[in-house]
């Protein structure tokens, strides 16, 4: 995996709480459910078809003008509040493959998949959006590309500031 490491972005000071998080390697379900003491589910807030942005098109390599399934939720642990609110983008290309899998998996997470008897390849790097600090990985998985965006919300944050 390479890793972008960051200790400021646009003026933002990373926390060092979320450093572990941000660059953990791994499935991301099975880190919070453990945190949670078994607890853990997701909850999907949208599905839609978009085309790919630039700056997404150019780090999968693939053209811009390719259209990708986007499937947004929000991962719970042992709390009430979302702890993290993930994206993951799936080009066209990607979904005629194996990881066509990805569109039907409901309310599962895509962890359970993705790192079941398997280490797929990932380049992620670390940015601040208006929500917190997020992962963006992008993984190849038995020959798809795809992105998985990860915002760790301030719940999350405070959670594991007290435990």
């Amino acid at each position: 995996m390479r890793n972008l490491r960051p200790n400021r972005i646009k003026g933002k000071e990373l926390p060092t709480v979320l450093k572990k998080w941000l660059y953990a390697s791994g499935s991301l379900t099975q880190q919070l459910t453990d945190l949670g003491q078994g607890q853990f589910h997701v909850e999907r807030i949208k599905e839609h078809y978009q085309r790919l942005t630039l700056n997404d098109s150019q780090w999968m390599k693939m053209p811009a003008q390719h259209v990708a399934w986007v499937r947004e939720t929000n991962l719970y642990g042992s709390e009430e509040q979302a702890w993290v609110k993930a994206k993951s983008i799936f080009p066209i290309l990607s979904l005629q493959k194996k990881a066509r899998l990805f569109q039907h998996i409901g309310n599962k997470p895509i962890g359970w998949f993705l790192f079941q008897r398997t280490s797929p390849a990932c380049e992620r790097r670390v940015i601040y959006l208006e929500e917190g600090w997020t992962r963006q990985s992008c993984y190849t998985w038995h020959g798809c590309k795809f992105i998985v965006q990860e915002t760790f919300l301030p719940a999350f944050e405070q959670f594991i500031q007290q435990h």
